[in-house]
């Protein structure tokens, strides 16, 4: 972890509250919360450097996200002010507020195009209105939030090995299977087409994966019997059941025949064109999931420019279903020519989405 913070100055309480727009009563709140530990002087005065600011900004942000001072004060606890991961956080939060920010700007220029036209607008283009208009900020800064707190070290933390069988066993998430596996005392887990995984405890149901940025929740029901868990990812909860292991049995099967047997997604070929062309346009992911619009937003900045710089659709190929169970078609455009995998949901929403430049190009 990087932070590259120099310090060099030093403010007094007044002056850092100054600054940074909070009163010396906001600061002593924080300190005695636990969040921040200010130098003290010979002569018992407080100091801040740039660490102290770097964390009043991870409090500012987290305040803003509707946490409380406690709820900050158990998040942030023995961690040292992570800039980087707070900097990432704010960027990625106002970069999805700028992108639906322009979308509902694309929606309100073109009704007003047709209106100065003359054109009747439809009850499906004022309901889509409707909902922007309504849409507040709250659900980005919940994304934030969990963001942020997947993103956050974690500790592992001895639990009873005996709990380790009630984890094991099979979980559907959406059409795959989510396995977990109890192995000479460790906890693995694997889901359909991917690589098996550890997975620690932070607490008893409570465990985090090191190898990437997720946790998980096994849900019981009145306090016993472990009936389904919480997967928490890129800020999304995805809920799984616990199945039998028959049904786990059979969707790994039928997760295994379509890779052997080659067989693209029903309607695939034309749903990818959709895709595409709204990625061309003015997109509003109204294909996707809420957790990959969510990405592709954060993307469009960078992608919008560079799909439009390929021009016109021309042809799409289907090529193969890949061992992690993606369709993956060959798009030809004006301009060059790309490699495009997705997979599906359970609402048949597009919930994996990548492009690359072809070997050919």
């Amino acid at each position: 972890m990087r932070n590259d913070i120099l310090e060099d100055t030093w403010l007094t309480a007044a002056q850092c509250a100054k600054r940074v727009g909070l009163t010396v009563r906001a600061l002593r709140l924080y300190e005695e919360t636990g969040l921040i530990h200010p130098r003290r002087t010979d002569a018992n005065w407080r100091l801040y450097g740039a660490r102290e600011i770097a964390r009043l900004n991870e409090i500012l942000m987290l305040k803003r996200l509707g946490l409380s001072l406690q709820h900050i004060a158990r998040l942030l606890a023995g961690q040292a002010a992570d800039l980087d991961r707070m900097l990432h956080m704010q960027n990625l939060a106002l970069r999805e507020r700028l992108a639906r920010t322009q979308h509902s700007l694309a929606i309100i220029d073109a009704l007003r195009a047709k209106t100065a036209a003359g054109v009747s607008i439809s009850v499906e283009e004022l309901l889509q209105l409707a909902k922007d208009t309504l849409m507040t900020d709250t659900s980005l800064d919940d994304i934030a939030w969990r963001r942020y707190d997947q993103a956050r070290p974690r500790k592992e933390m001895k639990i009873e090995p005996a709990l380790y069988a009630d984890y094991e066993g099979y979980y559907a998430l959406d059409h795959l299977a989510y396995v977990v596996t109890n192995r000479d005392g460790r906890l693995l887990t694997r889901i359909s087409g991917q690589p098996e995984l550890e997975i620690f405890p932070e607490d008893v149901d409570q465990f985090f994966y090191r190898a990437v940025q997720a946790q998980i929740t096994f849900v019981r029901e009145h306090g016993r019997e472990v009936t389904g868990l919480v997967l928490h990812q890129y800020g999304f909860d995805h809920d799984a059941p616990r199945i039998e292991p028959e049904r786990g049995i059979a969707l790994e099967r039928a997760f295994a025949d379509r890779i052997a047997q080659n067989q693209p997604i029903e309607n695939g070929e034309a749903l990818l064109r959709l895709v595409i062309q709204d990625l061309l346009g003015e997109p509003d992911y109204k294909l996707m999931t809420p957790e990959l619009a969510c990405i592709a937003r954060e993307q469009s900045e960078t992608a919008g420019p560079f799909l439009r710089g390929m021009g016109t659709l021309r042809d799409l190929k289907f090529k193969k279903v890949t061992e992690q169970g993606w369709d993956l078609y060959e798009a030809a455009f004006d301009n060059g020519h790309l490699y495009w995998s997705f997979i599906l949901n359970d609402d048949q929403k597009v919930s994996g989405l990548f492009y690359q430049k072809s070997p050919e190009d």
